[in-house]
């Protein structure tokens, strides 16, 4: 399953950077996540940096350990997770449009790694994915909110 959402936001990509890669504000930032706790000795956000997120889905607590893999400073970054046989990848991507404007995409990909976990992703995945949408767009709907309060450091 692979999926991208996409908003346009009243804010430079500096001021969106800023929020999107200020891992000790995301309890903050994103009304989604319960807990953010750090796993590394970094104090900025880097390939390597890393940390427990946890957010209520589907009515319970769910906690996953997150690293950032790729990143292009200012631009864009990829965070992985793996948990209970299927692998996660995101990719959070900040573009200038308008003069003072960005528009920020999250392509979000889960991919099932065993047998178990394939038929699971055939039979029931579809059910989840728009309520995986709605997580998506809420985040992205949370970080516009931030962003355009909040002034590039």
């Amino acid at each position: 399953m692979e999926m991208t959402v996409s908003r346009d936001i009243a804010a430079d990509p500096a001021a969106v950077w800023a929020v999107i890669t200020d891992l000790d504000a995301t309890e903050q930032n994103l009304s989604g996540v319960e807990r953010i706790e750090r796993l590394d000795d970094n104090d900025g956000f880097v390939v390597g940096t890393r940390w427990r997120e946890t957010r209520t889905m589907f009515g319970r607590e769910a906690t996953e350990e997150m690293q950032v893999t790729a990143i292009e400073p200012g631009h864009s970054y990829t965070v992985t997770a793996d948990s209970a046989g299927t692998a996660y990848a995101s990719t959070l991507r900040v573009e200038a449009t308008a003069a003072g404007a960005s528009r920020l995409t999250m392509t979000f990909a889960a991919q099932p790694s065993g047998a178990a976990t394939r038929l699971l992703a055939a039979t029931v995945g579809r059910l989840f994915q728009g309520a995986t949408r709605k997580m998506l767009e809420r985040d992205l709907a949370d970080i516009a909110a931030a962003s355009e309060t909040t002034r590039p450091r």
